[in-house]
C-alpha cells in the first residue's frame, strides 16, 4: 500500500505474554507482510531481553530483519555489546539491524551500576568502540556484514542526530504521529549534510498498535511509560487501535518518508498480528 516498509515488534514486554510463545510470533510474522521484527529494552520492567529475544526470533526465521528499537547502550560494556551483537549477526546471516540511544530512566543506569551524567560522551566512545571491535579486533566473532550490523542511533537532541551521522548507518526515532517523524528526519538529513556524509541516512519509525484489546494496549502504554508522568496519557492516546488508523498511520509516514516503520503490540494476544495483517493487505 505504500513504499515504507513495515515491520512488527515482539511481544517482549507485555502483560499476560508467555515466553513461550515468542517463537510462534515470530514464524507467523515471517509469513508476512511485515518485513522486520523489533524489541524495545527496559532494565527495570518485567520484560524480555532484546537481544535474547532477537536470537530466539532468529533461530526459526529466515527472511525477517532484526531490529532493536533501541538498545540501551550506555547500560551495557561496549566490548560486551559488540560481541552480543556480532554473534547475533552472525547467527542470523547477517540480518541483525541495532538500534541504540541512552534510554529515558535514571533507575536503568542505577540497576547496572552505570553513571548517569556523563551517559551521551560514553554512548558516542561506546559507538566507535563497537566500530573498531567490528572491523577486525581480538574480540570476535567477525559479523556476517563487513564493517559490522546495520547501527541506527536514536534520540531527539541536537547531540543525538550529530552521533547518528558520525557513527551510524541512520536514525531511528522514538515514535509519534507522522508529522513529528518528517520534523525529526529532516534533522537527521541535515545532520548526515553537516557531517558530510555521503547519501543519506537511514530512517527508521516505530508506533504501537492494539488492534484486538485496545482498553489493555492503552493500560499497558500507561504503565510502561508511568515515568513520563502526565505524558503517558498522551503516548497512550496515540496507539493504534483500527485498522482504518493503522492504514492513515503507515500512509503518513510513508509521506514523511520512513525507510522502515516497526509496529510495536501493545498486547500480547497473537490475534494481534492477524489483524495487522488485514490492514496491511
Amino acid at each position: 500500500m505504500s513504499a515504507v516498509r513495515i515491520g512488527v515488534g515482539l511481544p517482549t514486554s507485555t502483560p499476560n505474554r508467555r515466553a513461550t510463545e515468542l517463537t510462534d510470533w515470530a514464524v507467523r510474522a515471517e509469513l508476512g507482510p511485515f518485513t522486520s521484527l523489533g524489541v524495545i529494552d527496559r532494565l527495570v520492567y518485567d520484560s524480555l531481553d532484546p537481544l535474547v529475544a532477537l536470537t530466539a526470533a532468529a533461530a526459526v526465521t529466515s527472511r525477517l530483519r532484526l531490529v532493536t528499537m533501541v538498545v540501551i547502550g550506555p547500560v551495557r560494556p561496549a566490548a560486551l555489546l559488540a560481541k552480543e551483537a556480532a554473534s547475533l549477526d552472525a547467527l542470523s546471516g547477517g540480518r541483525l539491524t541495532l538500534g541504540v540511544s541512552l534510554g529515558a530512566r535514571r533507575d536503568d543506569y542505577d540497576a547496572a551500576g552505570a553513571s548517569w551524567g556523563d551517559r551521551g560522551r560514553r554512548l558516542s566512545d561506546q559507538l566507535a568502540a563497537m566500530r573498531e571491535i567490528w572491523e577486525g579486533t581480538t574480540i570476535g566473532p567477525r559479523p556476517a556484514t563487513l564493517g559490522g550490523p546495520e547501527l541506527l542511533v536514536g534520540g531527539g537532541s541536537g547531540p543525538s542526530f550529530a552521533r547518528a551521522a558520525r557513527y551510524a548507518d541512520g536514525y531511528v526515532h522514538g515514535g509519534g504521529p507522522p508529522r513529528a517523524f518528517a520534523s525529526a528526519a529532516e534533522r537527521a538529513r541535515a545532520a548526515w549534510t553537516d557531517a558530510d556524509r555521503p547519501g543519506g541516512p537511514a530512517l527508521w519509525g516505530q508506533s504501537y498498535t492494539a488492534l484486538s484489546d485496545p482498553d489493555a494496549g492503552e493500560a499497558y502504554l500507561r504503565h510502561y511509560y508511568a515515568f513520563t508522568g502526565p505524558f503517558a496519557e498522551r503516548i497512550a492516546a496515540g496507539l493504534l487501535t483500527t485498522e482504518k488508523a493503522v492504514r492513515e498511520h503507515v500512509a503518513g509516514y510513508a509521506g514523511a518518508g520512513c525507510d522502515e516503520l516497526v509496529l510495536l503490540p501493545a498486547t500480547s494476544d497473537p490475534a494481534e498480528l492477524d489483524r495487522l495483517a488485514d490492514a496491511l493487505s
